[in-house]
């Protein structure tokens, strides 16, 4: 079997110590963002991206390690394990190649071969192959075949015989791993998607126009375009295939399989063949070629999606500031919700800005009373339905204020889905569902990554075709990618909500539930070590989650920074050999500076590790997320109809595909920065470009108001 360490090494371009360790760590475990952090000695300094490569790869070849055995053991118990077959599949490094050296073995329903041999016509399909040599006697198909005609066995002619014959041999040929992967390949490569839009649909009436008379290569094929297809298919408006030169493909399975020049004896073959791709192999190939282009779309998309995601939890916080969130409405109303600057509600109150006159003057005073009485610092409106109408009012009411909040419009995507939650119901049980929505809007604009963990991944906004993809597979990289973030950043142990707490390294649900409940009964946590009085919070736990949690304001200052408490000791002595207070050594940047490491390593902290201690210890508690920044949408622009071809504006980016960036410009519809538009250069990964939440500008190129559609452009604007 595989020598799976060393293979993993190899591929990933690690040494074989690197591999081990990290195997160990995992198995161990350990989570990801705790190896790459705390276990750098050990693995010598492997990224998340490496460890989540080599977790992946080496699943990936584990279950194939699993399947071979199961594979192994069904074709030994057939008393078919050649030791040439059992050496191939040993080898083997992919799934599809170890079905295809396994599909002549696999049982099978009743096909036309089983019946054929069922007729005893096995022996004429082997006298056949006999004849297919180079040097090959002439012989008669025909009176060979008169032989197998029997009346018991419901073989009446001999023309019956050779078809029952060909039968089995085109199922043998059908079945060859070797013929499959060549075919396999060459639509891979050479094959070309055509799909066509029902006649049901009539021109101009479906999403899926371009795809109407539609063309591209099949390995040339964007991801988007792939997804698009398959969705198209599922919901019956398309249908599509692959188009290849056949002539070519038979003609190779002849050159393989035929080697004799007797004239019957090619006849017969030529035949056998054409109806083994067709019947056998044509279907099947093509469906395994579509079906791997959507596993590579879904991997792709995927992967757009992880990067999304990231920069939108990893979105520069404004800030813990006195809060007034904004879910904007016209007939329902304005939302209104007060926050203090740990995210705690404070207040509601419903306003009604957009209906008379005399309501707005008393939703004008309402939101002025409530920015005085709290000392609000920032105002969140969300970007729905009459958002752009209630920043305006909220501008005016900004102007009777003298100290005067920062405005800002939030994205406000999955909202609605947080607000009608179990967590949003168990948070504000007595709170009404539109409520719960504009302090979600609220609380994104004064931490984004603690808010936006509440809701699940795919319903945030910043993926595409998100429920065309792989859903086990975008589950995992969706929660790899929030539990990166989370441990990134780091968490307030004394504010952090248990969905938030649950994206910690080593803490599980139920975890995370106790450590809420041990802080509600006893109070704020003063130092790290009091987490082991957690219920069900062991040793192990602790190690894990203990460095990416923070106790401002407790009794170690160090219980503030991602120092790991096993490392403590090492700071003691750096403070000692400065002749600083422990309590002040978080204070000391410039003394830190001329340390030397080498005088701190031992077997257990290595360089690596003191590195990370003395760049914490000279910005201790610092947020590694950006600074904020928000844009600012143009007043007078709030309708997709008051725009003109050629305005400049300011936006925001919502969402980044493959084929270019969605960008918010204030008129309830995203307009599209297509991949050409992004630079006056050659782009060949919007993501070079632009990032979610990234604040640009942006001049308008096309308007399409009955499809709602915005043409917009970065290049002739100064970023």
């Amino acid at each position: 079997m595989l020598n799976i360490p060393q293979i993993l090494a190899t591929e990933i371009n690690l040494k074989s110590h690197q591999v081990q360790n990290a195997l160990e760590l995992l198995a161990e475990g350990a989570t990801i963002p705790f190896i790459a952090r705390y276990r750098k000695e050990r693995t010598d300094e492997m990224n998340e991206v490496q460890l989540r490569e080599l977790a992946d790869r080496y699943t990936y070849l584990t279950e194939l390690e699993e399947r071979k055995s199961v594979i192994l053991s069904a074709i030994a118990q057939q008393g078919k394990l050649t030791d040439e077959l059992k050496a191939k599949i040993s080898s083997c490094l992919q799934k599809t190649e170890l079905e295809d050296l396994y599909l002549p073995y696999r049982p099978k329903r009743r096909t036309r071969a089983t019946i054929a041999r069922e007729k005893g016509l096995e022996p004429l399909a082997e006298f056949i192959k006999s004849l297919n040599v180079k040097n090959a006697a002439t012989a008669s198909l025909e009176e060979a075949a008169a032989k197998y005609i029997s009346e018991t066995q419901g073989v009446k002619t001999a023309e019956e015989a050779l078809k029952g014959a060909a039968d089995i041999l085109a199922e043998e040929v059908a079945e060859k791993a070797e013929l499959r992967a060549y075919i396999r390949d060459y639509l891979l490569e050479e094959g070309v998607f055509v799909s066509r839009i029902k006649d049901d649909y009539p021109e101009g009436t479906t999403k899926f126009e371009m795809y109407r008379n539609y063309q591209i290569r099949v390995k040339n094929i964007a991801p988007h375009n792939m997804l698009a297809l398959c969705r198209g298919e599922t919901e019956k408006v398309l249908s599509f295939e692959i188009a290849f030169d056949e002539d070519t493909v038979l003609y190779y399975l002849e050159s393989k399989e035929i080697k004799t020049k007797v004239r019957t004896i090619r006849d017969f073959y030529q035949a056998m063949l054409k109806d083994a791709f067709n019947r056998l192999m044509k279907i099947s190939l093509m469906g395994e070629v579509i079906s791997d282009k959507k596993v590579y779309a879904d991997i792709e998309s995927i992967k757009t999606f992880e990067t999304n995601l990231r920069e939108l939890l990893l979105s520069a916080p404004a800030g813990m500031k006195p809060t007034l969130a904004i879910d904007p409405g016209f007939r329902t109303g304005c939302k209104v919700a007060v926050l203090d600057q740990t995210g705690q509600f404070l207040e509601y109150q419903a306003v009604f800005p957009h209906q008379a006159a005399e309501q707005r003057l008393k939703a004008a005073q309402t939101v002025k009373n409530l920015i005085e009485k709290y000392k609000i610092e920032l105002i969140a409106i969300g970007n729905g339905t009459a958002s752009r109408e209630t920043e305006e009012f909220v501008t005016q009411v900004l102007q009777t204020i003298e100290r005067k909040p920062v405005k800002v419009m939030v994205n406000e995507s999955g909202a609605s889905i947080y607000s009608a939650s179990i967590v949003a119901l168990e948070e504000f049980p007595d709170l009404d569902i539109t409520v719960r929505g504009a302090i979600s809007i609220g609380r994104r604009l004064q931490d984004p990554l603690a808010e936006l963990v509440k809701i699940d991944p795919k319903s945030i906004g910043v993926g595409q075709y998100q429920h065309d993809v792989d859903q086990k597979l975008l589950k995992k990289k969706l929660d790899d990618t929030v539990e990166s973030c989370v441990n990134y950043v780091g968490v307030d142990l004394n504010t952090a909500s248990k969905e938030l707490l649950t994206s910690v390294s080593g803490i599980t649900a139920t975890v995370a539930n106790n450590i809420v409940a041990h802080r509600n009964q006893h109070g704020a946590f003063k130092n790290r070590r009091q987490l082991l009085k957690v219920t069900k919070l062991g040793p192990k736990a602790f190690e894990q989650a203990a460095g990416f949690l923070r106790i401002r304001g407790g009794d170690n200052p160090l219980d503030n920074t991602a120092v790991h408490p096993e490392s403590y000791s090492v700071v003691e002595a750096i403070a000692s050999d400065l002749s600083v207070p422990l309590n002040q050594v978080t204070q000391i940047a410039e003394k830190l500076k001329k340390t030397n490491l080498k005088k701190y390593v031992t077997d257990s902290v290595g360089e690596p590790t003191l590195r990370d201690i003395l760049s914490e210890l000279e910005k201790p508690g610092r947020d590694p997320r950006a600074e904020f920044k928000y844009a600012t949408f143009r007043e007078g622009i709030k309708e997709i109809r008051d725009l003109n071809v050629g305005m400049e504006l300011e936006g925001i980016v919502t969402n980044v595909a493959n084929f270019g960036a969605f960008v918010d410009i204030g008129v309830h519809q995203d307009g599209l920065v297509h991949i050409s538009q992004l630079a006056d250069r050659f782009v060949d990964d919007p993501n070079k470009i632009v990032k979610v939440g990234q604040v640009v500008k942006v001049q308008v190129l096309e308007i399409n108001e009955k499809l709602k559609r915005i043409s917009l452009s970065m290049k002739a604007v100064k970023q």
